[in-house]
């Protein structure tokens, strides 16, 4: 059974030493899926519920940046620097009994090793987040057409393509090999593929409108539900010859992906994670966007943890064998800010309309670090 009272929250603050002291907003997901703005200890700084600020966070990533507007409204300047530049869950000993040891179970090694982590006050999974060997089978099955997919789209892709034909391809193939493609009507996503272009950041809804050119450079995110096991997996394809500053950005992309799988091993933390990929980037010159991250998948579309690509080593939730999550750098070549297309809610962009480019995987953490489920 799973221990309860325990609630993530997001950590925002304003600059490492608060960071460090804890005088910072937190921003915290209560028992009826709503947000709140709280100080650590717990004392309510300004709650939403109160206001027409409550909003439901069914799609988590939206309703942070919906947030981040409304409180700098709110605020004025003092929430100048309430970005999500650092955000992280903090889960206090007080309130965080994540990892709980049956009644009646023997405590195992794994146990120990957890339950000391979570006596230190780091973030630890819950047992939920553990899967079984059926189910991770289940997983391996969906990922496996997955990759599928993304190879037909591989083979297929060139100049004077629609992304509308992108969808396409995705649909059939999938529901070929009885499957579903997860994002069609995920939260009125109108799709079954996430297809960016240039300066999109990610969400990018396929369109008969949108002809692939020479030069462009384009992300396909394809995620499948398969006996009701999900995966998910994205690649950047370049179409035709584009620039070098492209080409780079594409490369730089991938090297950060493959840096964080690297850095994913049993027993370290999803800010390890994110601290080589935001290395890699800055070296080459690139930014690393912050307002999306990876997450868990596998029996949901989007479970926790979600695992950040911007951040510092030894912080987010502890990576633990069991555990699938995506790891889906955002790479920008200018500013790592973006705004939303008000025109359909969905698709994310640069601020400064320079281009992105993003690669993910799914990931099944072992004993001997991470096993790749899809490509």
């Amino acid at each position: 059974m799973h221990g309860g009272g325990c609630h993530g929250r997001l950590f925002v603050g304003f600059g490492d030493a608060q960071v460090l002291s804890g005088e910072a907003f937190v921003l915290a997901r209560d028992i009826d899926a709503r947000l709140q703005v709280c100080m650590i200890n717990g004392e309510t700084l300004y709650n939403f519920h109160k206001t027409v600020l409550v909003l439901p966070v069914l799609n988590y990533r939206i309703a942070k940046l919906l947030l981040f507007r409304k409180t700098d409204k709110l605020f004025g300047e003092k929430c100048l620097t309430l970005h999500a530049d650092i955000i992280w869950y903090i889960m206090t000993k007080k309130n965080c009994a994540n990892w709980v040891v049956p009644k009646g179970k023997k405590m195992t090694e794994k146990d120990r090793r957890i339950l000391a982590f979570q006596e230190k006050g780091y973030l630890v999974p819950t047992r939920q987040l553990i899967k079984s060997r059926a189910q991770i089978a289940g997983i391996r099955e969906s990922g496996k057409i997955n990759t599928g997919v993304l190879d037909y789209v591989a083979e297929h892709i060139k100049a004077g393509v629609s992304t509308a034909d992108i969808d396409k391809w995705v649909y059939a193939f999938t529901t070929d090999h009885d499957a579903i493609p997860a994002p069609l009507n995920y939260e009125g996503f109108p799709k079954s593929v996430c297809t960016s272009v240039n300066e999109e950041v990610c969400h990018g809804i396929p369109s008969n409108d949108v002809v692939l050119e020479d030069g462009d450079i384009v992300n396909v995110d394809v995620s499948t539900i398969y006996k009701g096991y999900y995966s998910d997996a994205s690649r950047m394809f370049i179409i035709g010859k584009t620039t070098p500053e492209k080409e780079k950005l594409v490369r730089v992309a991938k090297e950060c992906l493959d840096k964080g799988a690297e850095a994913a091993v049993p027993f370290g933390f999803i800010g390890d994670i994110a601290h080589v990929i935001t290395e890699q980037a800055h070296k080459n010159g690139f930014s690393v966007v912050r307002d999306y991250c990876g997450h868990g998948v596998g029996l949901d579309f989007h479970e926790e943890p979600e695992v950040f690509h911007f951040g510092k080593p030894k912080t987010g939730m502890l990576l633990v064998p069991g555990m699938v999550f995506t790891i889906e750098p955002m790479i920008n070549m200018g500013t790592w800010e973006i705004f939303i297309d008000e025109e359909n809610d969905w698709t994310a962009v640069t601020e400064d309309e320079l281009p992105s480019a993003q690669w993910e995987h799914t990931f099944l953490m072992t004993d001997n670090g991470v096993e790749i489920l899809t490509r």
